[in-house]
């Protein structure tokens, strides 16, 4: 993750540059999802979690599901554990972590998306990642999912992810995220695959450029519609799921939207039309704003005052 510049939209059509990070994270998931199908099979059985629900359809190949990452399938945001990673492997100084755990504490506290909190985070990963081997990043990030993910996706969501599987159904994560760490994830969690930003790199070795823009509202959709054209889906009998209404354009592509654990705009708007709501997080607290529950309050309270204090030290 290169200094974000890359981030910052040229002057160019917010729609073309939407459309070419939609493709390009179409074309990275299809080729990662094809050389990581033996990698999925030795993940072993996930852990029992409940069960859900009627639908799927089982045997309905021409349908699919799309899973959003932060806070819809996991607590927090992918981009900031990893950069708790990096900073634990000296990529990086202390001012560096008191941002991201800054940004961290304002996720947990907000438990949406805000696209310049999500942007500044990036432009501190790319930057930290610029001039380093792919290769070597995705090593790293089998150890940070160990380390700081996988205690934190939600057993619903998995479950719902599950039942696409048993169905014998492909299911992909789309994010906002790096390709190389929705990857880890999505393998890690037995699934087809994963849509993400797609950093620019040249003989394996980051550029500090994004190809388009980062996989984030619109993007996402167009990477599921170039998707499903490409493995020849049926988008009116897909499913997809996020907490965000940053994610509606997604949404609202598919004949199955879920809102999971959803903002209050999403939820808002969810109701309106009937789409499905699930909330798998517990405490009025929780539901109010957002705050993965699971966390619990001591926790949330230590990691606020953590960041409040770096913020501190650093003035």
């Amino acid at each position: 993750m290169a200094a974000l510049g890359w981030l910052t939209p040229r002057r160019r059509s917010a729609t073309a540059r939407s459309v070419l990070a939609g493709e390009a994270a179409a074309e990275a998931a299809r080729k990662t999802s094809a050389a990581d199908d033996d990698a999925a099979l030795l993940t072993g059985t996930p852990e029992e979690v409940p069960e859900e629900p009627v639908f799927p359809v089982a045997g309905d190949v021409r349908a699919a599901a799309f899973f959003d990452l932060d806070n819809t399938v996991m607590q927090g945001a992918a981009i900031f554990h990893f950069g708790r990673g990096l900073y634990k492997r000296k990529f990086f100084e202390r001012r560096e972590l008191t941002r991201f755990a800054w940004q961290q504490a304002w996720f947990r506290l907000a438990g949406v998306e805000d696209p310049e909190h999500m942007q500044d985070a990036r432009d501190s990963a790319l930057s930290i990642v610029k001039g380093h081997r792919v290769s070597e990043l995705m090593s790293i990030g089998e150890e940070i999912y160990d380390e700081y993910m996988a205690d934190r996706i939600w057993p619903g969501t998995r479950a719902l992810a599950q039942a696409h599987l048993d169905a014998g159904q492909k299911v992909w994560l789309v994010t906002a995220a790096p390709v190389e760490t929705a990857t880890i994830i999505a393998r890690r969690l037995g699934l087809t695959g994963a849509l993400g930003t797609v950093a620019e790199s040249v003989d394996g070795v980051y550029t500090g450029r994004l190809v388009g823009e980062p996989l984030h509202g619109p993007a996402k959709a167009e990477a599921v519609r170039a998707l499903a054209a490409a493995e020849d889906l049926d988008l009116d009998r897909c499913a997809a799921y996020s907490d965000s209404h940053n994610d509606i354009p997604m949404l609202s592509l598919v004949g199955h939207p879920y809102a999971i654990n959803p903002d209050t705009k999403l939820r808002k708007y969810a109701r309106a039309r009937d789409w499905r709501l699930r909330d798998y997080r517990t405490g009025r607290k929780a539901a109010k704003v957002g705050i993965p529950a699971a966390a619990g309050v001591g926790a949330l309270a230590g990691g606020t005052a953590a960041a409040l204090a770096l913020h501190r030290r650093r003035r």
